[in-house]
C-alpha cells in the first residue's frame, strides 16, 4: 500500500512539474487550418473537382481499347463427309479453332458542343470549390477567435470574481471583528456572509464556464479536449490598439462597403461561378437535339492457329452520324430542368446579395452600439468605484448600512463585467465586420 501511496504521489508530481504548452492565438488558428475536420473534408473534395476537369479533356480525345478473343468449337455430325475410297457417307466430327486480337478506337467530332460547356462547366466548378475553400479558411479564422476571445473573456471575468470574493472575504473579517467590539450587529455578519458564500458560488460558476470555453475551442480545433493547455489571459497588442481606435470613422459609407464585399467576398464569388456552371448544363442538355459525329476504327489480327495470327489482318475505318429526330420529349424535359437550376441558382445568388446587404448593416450598428457600450462602461466603473469608497467610509464611521455597501460592490463588480462585455463584444464585431467584408486575413496563419 506504501508502494503504491508513494508512486502516485510521484506521478502526481511529475505531472505538475511538467509544463504544459501555451495555447496562442496565433497557433489556435494555424491548427485550425490544418486539423479542423471541416477543413480537412473540404479540401479532399477538391481533388475530385480536378479530376472532373480531367475527365472533361479527355471527351475531345478519342478512346483506345484492344481486345483479344478465342473459340473453340466441336461438331458431331452424321454424314459429315464421304469417303473417297468406298463412297459411303461416314459420320464424323469436326473441331474449329479461332484467334482474333484486335484494337478499336472511337473518337467523337462533334456532339453538339456537350464536350465544351462540361470542360466549361468542370472549371467553373473547380474555381468555385477553391473559392468555397478559401472561405472556409477565413470562417475558421473567425470562429477560432471567437471562441478564443471567449476563454480570455471567461478568465478575465474570473479574475473579477476572486477579486470581489477577495473583498467579500476581507469585508466578512471586518465586520466579525466591527461585531466583537460592539460596533456592529450580528445581523451584519450574517448577512456578509451570505454575501460571501454568493461569491464563492459566483466563482465556481466563472471556473466552469471557463473550463466549458476551452474544450469548446480545442473541440473545434479538432484537438483532443482532454488535453491541458495553458492560454493567456490578458489582451494582445492589437487588441488594445483595436479599442483604442474608432473603426466607424474607416467605415462610414455603407453602400462603398457593399461594392467592397461583393468584390472581395470568396462566397459570392463561388455563387456566381455556380450560376455561371448552371447556365452550361443548359447547353448540355441542349446538345441533345443536336446530331453527332463519331469516327470510329479497328484493326484486327486472325487465324485458325496461333501461327496464323500475323498473317491475317483487317483494318476498318468509318464514320457515325447520328439525328435525333424524336425522342419521346426527354431532351426537351432534360432541358427543362437545367433551365429551372440556372433560374434557381439566378435566384440564390441574388439572395446571397441581400443577405450580404444585410449582414454589413446589422455588423455595422452593433459594431456603432458596442463602441457606444464600450463610452458607457469605462464611465460606470468610475462611478460605482468612487460610490463604493463613499458607501465603505459611511459604514465605517456608522452613518450608513452594510446593505448600501453589498449593493454598491454588486454594483461595481457588474460594471467591470460590462465593461469586460463590451470590450470583447468590440473587438469580436470589429474582427466579424472583417469576414462579412471578405477582407479577414487568414494566410499569415497557414
Amino acid at each position: 500500500m506504501r508502494l503504491i501511496i508513494t508512486t502516485l504521489f510521484t506521478v502526481l508530481i511529475s505531472a505538475s512539474i511538467i509544463p504544459q504548452e501555451k495555447l496562442t492565438l496565433e497557433k489556435a488558428i494555424n491548427i485550425a487550418l490544418h486539423k479542423n475536420t471541416t477543413y480537412l473534408k473540404s479540401s479532399n473534395q477538391i481533388e475530385s473537382f480536378e479530376s472532373e476537369v480531367q475527365a472533361a479533356y479527355g471527351n475531345f480525345l478519342p478512346t483506345l481499347g484492344a481486345n483479344a478473343n478465342w473459340q473453340w468449337s466441336k461438331t458431331d455430325q452424321q454424314g459429315l463427309y464421304v469417303d473417297p475410297n468406298t463412297g459411303q457417307v461416314v459420320d464424323g466430327s469436326q473441331q474449329l479453332r479461332s484467334y482474333n486480337l484486335g484494337l478499336r478506337t472511337n473518337w467523337t467530332l462533334f456532339d453538339g458542343l456537350a464536350n465544351l460547356a462540361t470542360l466549361s462547366r468542370s472549371k467553373d466548378e473547380l474555381e468555385s470549390a477553391q473559392l468555397t475553400l478559401e472561405r472556409l479558411k477565413q470562417d475558421l479564422v473567425y470562429q477560432t477567435m471567437t471562441l478564443y476571445y471567449q476563454v480570455v473573456y471567461s478568465a478575465q471575468l474570473l479574475n473579477v470574481k476572486k477579486d470581489d470574493l477577495k473583498w467579500n472575504e476581507k469585508n466578512l473579517e471586518t465586520i466579525k471583528e466591527r461585531s466583537r467590539l460592539g460596533a456592529a450587529t450580528l445581523a451584519d455578519v450574517y448577512q456578509q456572509e451570505v454575501a460571501k458564500g454568493n461569491a464563492e458560488l459566483e466563482l465556481i460558476r466563472t471556473e466552469n464556464q471557463l473550463e466549458l470555453a476551452k474544450k469548446d475551442l480545442l473541440f473545434y480545433l479538432g484537438i483532443d479536449v482532454l488535453e491541458e493547455f495553458t492560454f493567456t489571459d490578458t489582451l494582445t497588442s492589437i487588441d488594445s490598439e483595436i479599442l483604442n481606435s474608432n473603426l466607424l470613422t474607416d467605415y462610414q459609407d455603407i453602400s462603398e462597403l457593399v461594392t467592397d464585399a461583393l468584390n472581395q467576398r470568396y462566397d459570392y464569388k463561388s455563387a456566381m461561378l455556380n450560376y455561371e456552371s448552371t447556365k452550361e448544363s443548359v447547353t448540355i442538355a441542349q446538345s441533345g437535339h443536336w446530331p453527332s459525329l463519331v469516327a470510329s476504327g479497328n484493326y484486327s489480327w486472325f487465324g485458325t492457329t496461333v501461327s496464323e495470327i500475323d498473317e491475317n489482318r483487317n483494318l476498318q475505318f468509318g464514320l457515325s452520324l447520328n439525328v435525333p429526330l424524336f425522342l419521346g420529349w426527354s431532351v426537351s424535359n432534360q432541358v427543362q430542368l437545367a433551365e429551372v437550376l440556372s433560374k434557381n441558382s439566378a435566384i440564390e445568388l441574388s439572395d446571397l446579395e441581400r443577405e450580404i446587404k444585410k449582414e454589413i448593416k446589422t455588423n455595422f450598428l452593433d459594431l456603432q452600439a458596442s463602441q457606444k457600450a464600450l463610452v458607457v462602461s469605462e464611465k460606470n466603473i468610475s462611478a460605482a468605484r468612487e460610490t463604493l469608497k463613499i458607501e465603505e467610509e459611511k459604514y465605517a464611521l456608522g452613518s450608513g448600512k452594510l446593505l448600501d455597501v453589498l449593493i454598491v460592490n454588486s454594483r461595481y463588480t457588474t460594471a467591470l463585467t460590462d465593461l469586460l462585455n463590451s470590450q470583447f463584444s468590440y473587438i469580436v464585431l470589429s474582427q466579424k465586420l472583417k469576414y462579412n467584408l471578405g477582407t479577414l486575413d487568414y494566410k499569415n496563419y497557414e
